[in-house]
């Protein structure tokens, strides 16, 4: 009875031990996806409040870099290539670091994203932006330190920060007529050859209008004539079409393709069948 007590004891005290408290942080996280033009910015940061406390030039010491919020370094990812404040960046996830100024503050980009705070040996190799921007009064008293993505068009934004009674902005554009211009000239030139490939293979799967297949496997070869996996699908769509001789004939230009690419596993695709055509080899 002692010898069970005491294990029972000893699952208790690892029990308590194992057991974690949750409660509400004082500074906690915030995520904010915001699309801007078709670009996807993606805001991850820490928010502490005011409570009463004076911020800027006490809490936040001016001309001192600051990790932009609480906790882990603040970040933002532009999904893709970005003009941050007259600087071109690469799509990808950058640290925000500023140094706050009562009339101005430097908010700058870093690519390291894994400082807790800020980083404990800075490297200007590492900073991809830099801009000075002017300090704004708010009408309203912001609790909460905010990071937001404002003032929306089709082809930029501001990065705006804010906390008591200051605000700042950074502007930012966004690919947009590039992006869209592609998007255009990629329909207004009709189906590539993977789409008509996707096509035909569907229709090949689901036995549907197998004429129509081929009409689109055979647009997919002359535009990539190269391509052995292509041939192959036309040589089982002509075999279940029931025209053999062209599905043999597809069959053996997809075999001298794969031979050349090197690549056995469609060799060996194409020999199987062709033999089970009964082609001459």
């Amino acid at each position: 009875m002692k010898k069970l007590l005491f294990v029972l004891s000893l699952m208790l005290v690892a029990t308590t031990v194992n057991a974690q408290i949750e409660a509400p942080q004082p500074s906690p996280s915030a995520k904010t996806v915001q699309t801007v033009g078709l670009t996807e910015v993606t805001l991850d940061y820490s928010r502490p409040a005011k409570r009463g406390r004076d911020i800027f030039g006490d809490l936040v010491p001016f001309e001192t870099l600051w990790r932009t919020g609480a906790n882990a370094n603040s970040k933002i990812t532009f999904s893709d290539d970005v003009n941050f404040a007259g600087t071109d960046v690469k799509a990808g996830t950058y640290a925000v670091f500023t140094k706050p100024g009562k009339k101005e503050w430097t908010v700058m980009l870093y690519s390291d994203t894994s400082n807790w705070g800020t980083p404990g040996k800075w490297d200007d190799s590492k900073v991809v932006a830099t801009t000075t921007v002017e300090v704004s009064k708010l009408k309203n008293a912001q609790e909460s330190w905010t990071m937001a993505i404002n003032e929306l068009t089709m082809d930029g934004a501001h990065l705006q920060m804010m906390w008591d009674e200051t605000m700042v902005a950074v502007p930012f554009t966004v690919p947009t007529a590039a992006k869209t211009q592609a998007s255009i000239d990629k329909v207004m030139a009709g189906p590539a050859a993977n789409d008509y490939y996707s096509a035909a293979t569907f229709y090949l799967d689901a036995n549907k209008d197998l004429p129509q297949a081929h009409q689109w496997i055979t647009k997919a070869v002359e535009a990539n004539p190269d391509a052995f996996w292509m041939h192959r699908r036309k040589s089982l769509i002509e075999a279940k079409m029931g025209n053999k001789s062209a599905a043999i004939a597809s069959a053996k230009t997809s075999l001298e393709l794969a031979k050349k690419a090197k690549n056995a596993d469609y060799v060996k695709l194409n020999e199987d069948s062709l033999k089970e055509w009964g082609a001459k080899m």
